[in-house]
């Protein structure tokens, strides 16, 4: 299992977790979700209690991944596999992506 924070303008809005099955899960923190003024991250993902169960990456975060040349030039580089899509996903968006979301990789507690 590898769990990753998604912070939203620099603030901890939930965690993504990857299952050993591969599935996936996302859930807003407890801090987030009692602050009204605090936004969804995705339309695809409201701001609800609930958790968000998929058997895929959700696709919210596979479109934060890199394409192409550029995710070949990623994963060759930082040794990631291709398929890897939560492996490149904390590698490209640990420091900066194209939007107010970034993910960071939980290490081990």
């Amino acid at each position: 299992m590898r769990k990753a924070k998604i912070l939203y303008k620099d603030e901890e809005a939930g965690v993504l977790t990857q299952h050993d099955d591969g599935s996936f899960t996302f859930s807003y923190n407890d801090t987030w979700m009692a602050d009204n003024n605090k936004p969804d991250i995705s339309l695809t993902l409201p701001k609800i209690r609930q958790e968000f169960h998929s058997k895929f990456l959700f696709p919210f975060f596979y479109n934060m991944l890199p394409e192409g040349s550029n995710k070949q030039v990623v994963c060759k580089l930082n040794r990631i596999d291709q398929t890897d899509y939560f492996g490149l996903l904390i590698t490209t968006t640990k420091y900066d992506s194209i939007g107010a979301v970034r993910v960071i990789k939980i290490e081990w507690e």
